[in-house]
């Protein structure tokens, strides 16, 4: 089925459908690179510059997710895409779970840091803090970085990432190890599922629908259209090693596979 189309209700069973085409055109092209790229390049930068004083008295995160909530709400509202959040009141989001999300889109973190209603980390690759402002924020947020393909090596990141755990943050994770090139679900990582295991934490699947179609890769054209966030049930991880790590990941997978494709609860 297509990423992102239109879901209905047909016998009690939700299912999704092919949505018309939509045409996004010259004008549709020249709003974005003319205005709503301008618009999120000049957030990113004002909030960036308005964290860095309160990063140096910020002892748990607290602040700088509040800046980092309201760059994302912002950002949201900028892109005139409706959002629909379902299965969030499922869960309860005062335990320390791991968030598993499908990434088709750079607007991802913006969506989860809009709409995921509490605070959290999020596990990140190395090559983002060579990023001007927002290398910064990700260090002095206490956002975690792990080389999911062999998490082995950021044993230092690790022990950071289970105290995060333990003391009761919520960590967010991109299974696939980055963007999904042409709006499939691409394969998880054995290893972005480490630290749900060795914390005993459960994974709560997320599929985002729509993201892809949004602003795919290569490309800095955003074509609003209605966006949707999956939470599915918790997947336990009490009594696993980390031999049992690519049998998880399959099943966390199939799990945001089914909630994207609209298979799933």
């Amino acid at each position: 089925m297509k990423p992102g189309s239109v879901s209905e209700v047909s016998e009690g069973t939700e299912v999704r459908q092919a949505e018309p085409p939509r045409r996004y055109g010259l004008l549709s092209a020249l709003r974005s690179y003319l205005f709503l790229d301008l618009l999120i390049w000049g957030y990113t930068i004002a909030f960036g510059l308005a964290s860095i004083p309160f990063g140096f008295f910020d002892k748990d995160g607290s602040i700088l997710h509040g800046f980092a909530r309201a760059w994302a709400k912002l950002t949201m509202k900028s892109i005139q895409s409706p959002f629909r959040v379902t299965g969030l009141d499922q869960i309860d989001t005062s335990k320390p779970h791991v968030y598993a999300v499908n990434h088709g889109s750079a607007l991802d973190i913006p969506a989860l840091y809009a709409f995921l209603p509490f605070q959290f980390r999020i596990v990140h690759k190395k090559e983002l803090w060579s990023y001007p402002i927002v290398g910064w924020h990700l260090k002095r947020s206490g956002q975690v970085c792990v080389d999911q393909q062999n998490p082995t090596r950021s044993v230092g990141q690790i022990k950071s990432a289970l105290r995060t755990l333990k003391r009761g943050m919520p960590l967010v994770i991109f299974p696939e190890g980055g963007r999904t090139p042409d709006g499939r679900i691409q394969p998880f990582l054995p290893g972005a599922f480490f630290l749900a295991i060795k914390a005993e934490v459960d994974i709560v699947p997320v599929a985002l629908l729509g993201m892809y179609e949004l602003l795919p890769m290569n490309t800095y054209h955003i074509k609003p259209r209605p966006l949707e966030m999956r939470v599915g049930k918790p997947i336990p991880t009490a009594g696993l090693g980390t031999r049992d790590m690519e049998t998880l990941s399959l099943r966390v997978q199939r799990a945001v596979e089914q909630m994207y494709d609209g298979t799933g609860s």
